[in-house]
């Protein structure tokens, strides 16, 4: 594998993923523009529009905190070179930083130093999967804002609680937290038998695609009545009132223990800067969430 070649695209397509958002969340926030009644919630979205087109024209992030940065890869079994792409992806945030440019987000815990990389101690962040039979790799970037990781949480709950106790946590999280992750947002949930994995599992339920559902027939019910009643909380655009809180709500779920119901609760604000492409082993890449794009 060209080692710089594939270092070279993920640093471009971080630039991008930073200044243009998704073209689902795009889709989504015109929506709700659409359909918002009140004043004050439609002046808001004329200003998120503004924003983009900004963002734009002048070639810049579309927030200022350009979030700490995490990798999903999804890496085919015969893709080459796979013991190098975790060194790629960090080389990638470093220039990535500098040109595109990130804000420095990246603090050393106990030392409290930032070197102004974005790199560091586990940072950035990689979690893996390995696609048996495949020879291609999938990268999907997330910028975890400070705003929009205020709200994340994660209990282990009795199971008597059961699922009521899953809605009443998110509700309470919404109530208390969720104004500060710049509304309206993406709610990512996840459902396991300890702590971790549904910390783990909520931050993957923001990778995907708005208008997508979880497979089961119950979750998907439960994702459509939680994202009904977080909008009835009236919370709208910048926490500023309006008609809709949320963008959506994704449920991702493993099997539990019996005696425990473990609940993570990760969000991605308006401004939600994920970004999904596939590299073959020739590194021709396709990207999925920013169709149209070249790098």
């Amino acid at each position: 594998m060209d080692i710089e070649r594939f270092t070279d695209i993920i640093a471009r397509f971080l630039a991008v993923s930073g200044k243009i958002l998704p073209d689902d969340i795009v889709k989504k926030l015109a929506e709700l523009k659409a359909a918002e009644h009140m004043p004050l919630a439609k002046s808001v979205y004329d200003s998120m529009s503004r924003n983009q087109d900004l963002a734009a024209s002048l070639d810049r992030p579309s927030c200022q905190d350009t979030g700490v940065v995490n990798f999903f890869v999804s890496a085919g079994e015969n893709f080459p070179g796979l013991g190098k792409i975790a060194g790629a992806l960090r080389e990638a945030v470093v220039r990535a930083t500098a040109e595109a440019p990130l804000r420095h987000n990246t603090v050393a815990i106990f030392d409290e130093k930032n070197d102004g990389t974005n790199v560091g101690e586990r940072a950035p962040f990689v979690h893996w999967d390995i696609v048996p039979g495949s020879d291609k790799v999938k990268v999907e970037t997330y910028m975890a804002g400070g705003g929009c990781s205020l709200p994340g949480r994660a209990i282990t709950l009795m199971p008597s609680a059961g699922y009521e106790g899953i809605v009443q946590y998110v509700f309470d999280t919404m109530v208390d937290w969720g104004i500060n992750a710049c509304p309206p947002l993406l709610i990512g949930i996840g459902i396991a038998g300890s702590v971790e994995n549904a910390s783990i599992l909520s931050k993957r339920a923001l990778l995907r695609p708005l208008g997508s559902h979880n497979p089961n027939p119950r979750g998907a019910e439960m994702e459509g009545l939680l994202e009904d009643g977080l909008n009835r909380l009236g919370i709208g655009p910048q926490g500023l009132s309006g008609s809709s809180s949320v963008m959506g709500v994704h449920i991702e779920s493993a099997a539990r223990h019996p005696s425990t119901i473990s609940v993570g609760i990760n969000v991605g604000c308006w401004a939600h800067r994920r970004g999904a492409i596939v590299l073959d082993k020739d590194l021709s890449y396709e990207i999925l969430s920013h169709k149209g794009v070249r790098l």
